[in-house]
């Protein structure tokens, strides 16, 4: 016998940018079958009714860029000096975390241990938000992923040079389970010896990874802050420009002519700038997060204004001050600091974020036939976008119409 729920008397924001007063959802197993009017939707006697009365419908949230990763604080090297199982025990408490805050979806950018997390969660384990994960990061020797300040065997990601070597470092991770593959081609703010302005990898090196991800229907996503380092992925082909910093305005035409995805990332650089002192991030980290912050936010609002879709993320990894849970403070800074409006910041962190993912044939909408991610919302975001940063405000939580949370 299938399992049906039915979701009545909300305010709904499908995550395509509408919205319907007295809505319905009626779920069923893993997949929701309607969504409009309560009164039109017929629902079966067997089905289990929840009045949301006065409560707000929506798509589970998605962070689009983050990392399962354990570490204890945000000097990353040191992580290289414990076991992978004290990583993975302290990431798997991530995921009660991120279902609190009313996240369903995740795309890990990066991590030694999320294709077996990936692999709990889909076992029924664990409860926790789907996960797609792109295994280790491919990284050129001195570029962004390779932890300078330490012996080059002890890295955690993957290093490769030259087109052969990434040719095959594109192909062991999916060997290992990776869903997409992400590369550095800029240097970044984390990382001691590079610099965000620097390109990594060449056309050539990235273009190979690329042709090895489309290979097997996926794709490649680039940490690119660097203005040429943002230009040569997309040359090459990558689907998504994680950060893009210095992106500039061929940069911006590039993106729109090839219909790339933006995503930002603000929140971890902010949370840097104002606490990071007092978390252990190293100086160098600081000193190009400040150098940075407001550099970023006037760069992405010429993207958004030019019409660049941009997708929700955090690029929070599971400690302080970048712990998961608080990772719809993205939405807050898309309205308070970017201009988008609430229902666009939403849209940005539910449709586009799926469809940054290549998953928004199954998630990120209130649609029939999609999985039944959704969440209960005490009060209106779109009135108050903060509302989605107090998790006590988030009601109830579905991932594929099971209840993984639910408040009075």
């Amino acid at each position: 016998m299938s399992n049906l729920i039915f979701l009545t008397g909300g305010f709904i924001i499908n995550g395509k940018g509408d919205v319907l007063e007295n809505g319905g959802v009626l779920i069923e197993d893993d997949k929701i079958v309607s969504v409009g009017e309560a009164d039109s939707i017929q629902v079966p006697q067997n089905a289990e009714v929840i009045d949301v009365t006065g409560k707000t419908i929506m798509p589970g949230l998605i962070d689009a860029h983050m990392h399962f990763f354990g570490h204890k604080n945000l000097n990353l090297a040191m992580a290289a000096f414990e076991p992978r199982e004290m990583l993975m025990g302290r990431a798997l408490k991530d995921l009660d975390k991120l279902l609190n805050a009313g996240f369903t979806a995740v795309r890990d950018v990066g991590s030694p241990v999320a294709v077996y997390m990936r692999q709990l969660v889909n076992e029924g384990i664990y409860n926790g938000p789907r996960i797609s994960t792109s295994h280790l990061m491919l990284s050129q020797t001195a570029g962004h992923g390779d932890f300078h300040m330490l012996p080059p065997e002890m890295n955690i990601f993957r290093i490769c040079d030259g087109v052969d070597e990434c040719r095959k470092a594109a192909r062991e991770q999916f060997r290992a389970g990776a869903d997409f593959i992400k590369i550095s081609s800029s240097g970044g703010v984390l990382s001691e010896k590079d610099d965000p302005r620097s390109p990594q990898f060449t056309v050539e090196e990235i273009s190979a990874i690329v042709y090895e991800a489309e290979a097997v229907g996926s794709y490649v996503a680039s940490h690119a802050q660097s203005t040429q380092g943002i230009k040569n992925a997309l040359k090459a082909g990558v689907k998504t420009i994680e950060h893009g910093i210095l992106i500039d305005d061929e940069g911006i035409e590039m993106m729109l002519k090839q219909d790339a995805y933006l995503v930002p990332t603000f929140s971890i650089v902010k949370r840097i700038v104002n606490e990071g002192h007092k978390f252990g991030v190293p100086e160098f980290g600081l000193k190009k997060a400040r150098m940075y912050y407001e550099i970023h936010k006037e760069n992405v609002q010429r993207a958004y204004k030019a019409g660049v879709k941009i997708a929700g993320a955090t690029d929070f990894v599971g400690c302080d001050p970048v712990d998961h849970g608080g990772n719809a403070e993205e939405l807050d800074i898309f309205v308070n600091e970017i201009g988008l409006t609430p229902m666009e910041a939403i849209v940005a962190s539910t449709q586009t974020a799926a469809e940054a993912m290549f998953m928004a044939d199954k998630i990120g909408s209130l649609e029939a036939g999609k999985y039944a991610d959704v969440i209960v919302v005490d009060g209106n975001p779109l009135e108050n976008i903060k509302l989605l940063l107090d998790t006590n405000n988030i009601k109830q939580v579905f991932v594929g119409g099971k209840l993984v949370k639910n408040t009075k």
